[in-house]
């Protein structure tokens, strides 16, 4: 499975960590990794560990979002929007694996996928910002 695609996976996982109780997750996560067919144990592993690392920083991800957004604090934010921002800003701050142009490209693609169509523009300028903050 090609890293794109993966991402997606670990998007779609943490997408739902909005709409469903923390202590419910782990059933949600086994039975979705119980419908991914095409994915490999090691694949699943990846994923599954990519998203725990992220959706753990999701309280410290915000932060930045809201010290870097100017009238669109997170409770604002259309959900998914608002996961791809999260995964994004995760990859680059913490993921060393992921040069922060990929990040900022595969959130956009993201965007362009399962978000409105102002998305892509709006993830693409918050990045950017949180990227020229950061040098």
């Amino acid at each position: 499975m090609i890293r794109s695609k993966q991402r997606e996976h670990i998007f779609k996982m943490l997408f739902q960590i909005e709409f469903n109780d923390e202590a419910d997750m782990p059933e949600h996560l086994k039975y979705y990794f119980e419908t991914l067919d095409n994915a490999t144990e090691a694949e699943k592993v990846y994923i599954q560990n990519k998203y725990e690392a992220a959706a753990r920083l999701v309280p410290e991800i915000d932060v930045l979002l809201n010290e870097n957004t100017k009238g669109w604090k997170t409770s604002r934010m259309n959900k998914v929007d608002l996961t791809i921002l999260r995964l994004a800003v995760y990859e680059m701050k913490w993921d060393e694996d992921i040069p922060e142009g990929v990040a900022i490209n595969e959130a956009v693609e993201l965007a362009k996928k399962f978000g409105g169509d102002d998305s892509p523009s709006f993830v693409n300028g918050v990045l950017g910002r949180l990227a020229r903050r950061e040098k």
